[in-house]
């Protein structure tokens, strides 16, 4: 599999999980530019790079915005949501389970 190999989806975002075991989980996310609100609070960490584009995150209510090469650690049980992304923003994320 090539990471860089990927559909765009018309809506919302695409995630497909590269790798997981008991202690992390490897998931790539592709996002159109019409996202849907949805607000994440998850049990695990999360590290996510941008591989390709732009977004905007909303973390513990503080406004991100990250572009290609950055990165963000959302602590567990943190509130987080995507408000915005350029169509074809690519993602790595990893949950540290």
């Amino acid at each position: 599999m090539n990471i860089f190999n990927y559909d765009i989806p018309q809506i919302g975002e695409d995630f497909t999980t590269l790798f997981e075991n008991k202690k992390i989980k490897v998931v790539r996310i592709v996002s159109s530019n019409t996202i849907e609100n949805k607000q994440y609070i998850q049990d695990e960490d999360e590290f996510v790079i941008v591989l390709e584009g732009n977004a905007k995150l909303k973390i513990d209510g503080c406004t991100k915005c990250i572009s290609k090469g950055e990165y963000v650690y959302i602590p567990a049980k943190t509130p987080h949501e995507v408000i915005e992304t350029n169509n074809g923003t690519l993602w790595l994320a990893i949950h540290f389970i």
